[in-house]
């Protein structure tokens, strides 16, 4: 993954998750800290910052392990994977046959709407329409 495309990522997932210096329930009820990361314990902006930066390398090492089209993507659908795995995890995201099917066809407008008609999306609604959008057309848009 190229350093642009890694940056890009971070400040995303940033946004989205918002930083917190001590544990927190995310909204499913898991302790969380930093970045979204799942912990019991408190934590430094440092630690954060390495804590997400290893669960951005995971989540991207997941998506090229798991989906041979992957790779096939533009770096903003990537963007987009990686953030799911990151936000949602790779098991749930297995459970999005009809999207997954859809990006695996190329047909990028009915993966939008599949990735929309889900719980995920209903959970942080903002975050899936932006996600959703540079899904649909591959590009930032200021997302």
């Amino acid at each position: 993954m190229d350093e642009e495309l890694k940056q890009k990522i971070r400040e995303r997932t940033k946004r989205f998750e918002g930083l917190s210096l001590v544990p927190y329930k995310c909204p499913v009820g898991e302790d969380t800290i930093g970045y979204g990361h799942l912990i019991k314990n408190g934590i430094t902006q440092a630690g954060a910052e390495v804590l997400l930066e290893e669960d951005l390398k995971a989540a991207y090492r997941a998506a090229r392990g798991n989906f041979a089209w992957f790779s096939k993507l533009n770096g903003p659908r990537q963007a987009v994977i990686i953030d799911m795995i990151f936000n949602i995890g790779l098991t749930r995201l297995y459970g999005f046959k009809k999207m997954r099917a859809a990006i695996e066809a190329g047909d990028f407008e009915t993966a939008a709407k599949e990735m929309l008609d889900s719980k995920y999306a209903r959970q942080v609604a903002y975050r899936a329409r932006l996600n959703a959008e540079i899904l649909k057309t591959g590009e930032w848009n200021n997302a």
